[in-house]
């Protein structure tokens, strides 16, 4: 469809990047005023908030993106989620690497880069060493964890939910509304949590149909924060040789909306490390969270807002792992500190989220 816009000047990757910037940075602030966060909706003090925010757009984003499909704007046949040969080790061991991860620095990678660009070094420096960590995965010392992993497959007649997507689409959405409706969300968290949801379909379609160009063809995507995170690392390594893509747009999007979002609510406040044993834990996290989201294939966002409205087992998979992962490492961390608390009559506060 992109061809028939007449651009001389632009061609679809650059047009891409150009949607990536808004559509990332309309998640960035979206993500700042309802604090979306998959970890705190599973483990989380506020939790039962939390999981009405992430079901609520969830609910949104599998209902737009089936009726996409449903409507022949996108198709998912050709796409990685889609694969019938399903990498069953890589993606189990890598969520639970992930959701451990996701304990450990106290945020989603998602999450986290909204706190970055609200001032928070803590979680600056995690999506640094999450983006090296998961290049290194993809390209570099540590891909033969990955290839190694990936080649344990298990074949599948179906590499989907059987039956119809919109009625997949339409039990996801009741039980996001079951969950909002249990956390009694407010109109100041509801509204943006479902606008924060559409950007889901928006991204696939703006990629998968209006700037699809047969002469100069891009990828279908949408939200996700790992392979952008890698990409975005190796573009500012190289920029004069490696052109900006959709994650790269998306990324930084993302840092812009939300850098906004938090001076204008004042909620920019500069926060770092307290001690060296918080900065090692933190470090433990973004290292396992770039490994396992590169296994997994995708983060909380890729494989979870994004992914499960394909209805990708994969996907699925990939997001019930993470979730295993963070309760039992939540689990574990909570019994090693009551131990600590035992021992000492002085608990040491938890770092800020």
């Amino acid at each position: 469809m992109f061809e028939s816009f007449g651009f001389e000047t632009l061609t679809a990757p650059q047009a891409a990047v150009y949607f990536a910037l808004l559509i990332g940075a309309a998640f960035g602030a979206l993500a700042q005023i309802t604090r979306f966060c998959f970890r705190r909706a599973v483990m989380g003090t506020d939790r039962r908030e939390a999981a009405g925010v992430w079901f609520a757009a969830l609910a949104i984003a599998a209902l737009g993106t089936q009726w996409a499909v449903a409507a022949d704007l996108i198709s998912f046949g050709d796409h990685r989620f889609m694969a019938t040969d399903l990498p069953y080790a890589a993606i189990i061991l890598g969520g639970l690497a992930f959701g451990i991860g996701m304990v450990l620095t106290r945020g989603c990678v998602s999450r986290l880069t909204v706190l970055g660009a609200s001032g928070n070094l803590r979680a600056a420096l995690v999506i640094v060493v999450f983006a090296v960590v998961a290049h290194a995965t993809l390209k570099g010392v540590l891909a033969p964890v990955r290839t190694t992993l990936g080649a344990i497959t298990l074949p599948l007649e179906n590499a989907a939910l059987p039956g119809n997507g919109m009625l997949w689409a339409a039990i996801i959405a009741v039980i996001g509304a079951g969950l909002a409706l249990r956390a009694r969300l407010s109109l100041r968290l509801l509204v943006p949590a479902l606008l924060l949801g559409a950007l889901v379909p928006l991204a696939w379609v703006g990629t998968g149909y209006v700037l699809y160009d047969d002469f100069d063809p891009i990828a279908m995507e949408s939200l996700s924060f790992t392979s952008p995170a890698a990409e975005t690392l190796f573009w500012v390594l190289a920029s004069t040789s490696i052109p900006a893509g959709f994650g790269t747009g998306l990324l930084g999007g993302v840092i812009l909306g939300a850098l906004v979002a938090a001076l204008l609510r004042g909620e920019f406040t500069w926060q770092s490390f307290e001690s060296p044993a918080q900065t090692g834990r933190y470090m433990a996290g973004a290292a396992l969270m770039g490994v396992g989201g590169v296994l997994a294939g995708g983060c909380t966002v890729g494989a979870g807002l994004s992914g499960v409205p394909t209805l990708s087992v994969a996907a699925l998979l990939a997001i019930a792992s993470v979730a295993a992962g963070g309760y039992l490492a939540a689990r574990g961390l909570n019994e090693g500190a009551f131990a600590r608390a035992a021992a000492s009559p002085a608990r040491q506060p938890q770092p800020a989220e």
